[in-house]
């Protein structure tokens, strides 16, 4: 019969490795290292299923942005829109990612691509990272996951997957990035609107 101190020690142990997988998935989502899980681009994931297919509509919402203004996607009709949802502010991946889309700036303007960033922060913490960064988007609060539910982006441990939408000028979704990889992405999304 085992004593109590090696069912203390298995005790232990399963709040260890309970620990290191939360622990892994919330790196693996802030970008600090890629899960072996994860597929690129091309590839097909169970998870790629559950999001919405090129050429569904676009669902609707309407927020306010870190900057104050009321964004509604349904005004934006006519024009790209890049829907980019990334975990969490201020993180390696994330600040990698945006800082890219910053970089890009010019030419996302010049190609008339909208370019929107969606994470569950609150207003308070996208104006600190835009501050921060210089970043020249709108970041959008989406505390409560609504804007992610409708796009059907999972959120976990209360961070959004890093996926990317690209809606197209007729209001429908045009290409999904459902593993994005911050390095190279917005390189890749002008690629995608140049054709």
């Amino acid at each position: 019969m085992a004593g109590k101190g090696s069912l203390r020690y298995t005790a232990d142990m399963r709040t260890l490795a309970g620990a290191v997988a939360a622990t892994a998935l919330v790196l693996t989502a802030c970008g600090h290292h890629e899960s072996p899980a994860a597929k690129r681009d091309g590839d097909t994931a169970t998870e790629t299923s559950d999001l919405l297919p090129v050429g569904a509509p676009a669902p609707d919402f309407t927020v306010v942005a870190h900057d104050g203004d009321t964004v509604q996607l349904a005004k934006l009709k006519g024009r790209y829109v890049v829907l980019y949802f990334y975990p969490r502010d201020d993180t390696p991946g994330c600040t990698k990612e945006a800082c890219e889309f910053r970089d890009a700036w010019g030419d996302l303007t010049k190609a008339g691509v909208a370019v929107f960033g969606v994470s569950t922060q609150d207003v308070a913490s996208h104006q600190a990272f835009a501050q921060k960064y210089n970043l020249p988007f709108p970041l959008l609060p989406d505390g409560d996951g609504a804007i992610a539910a409708k796009y059907h982006v999972r959120v976990f441990l209360g961070m959004a997957k890093r996926v990317t939408y690209l809606i197209g000028p007729d209001g429908r979704i045009a290409h999904v990035w459902p593993a994005v990889k911050p390095i190279g992405h917005a390189a890749d999304i002008l690629k995608t609107v140049r054709g």
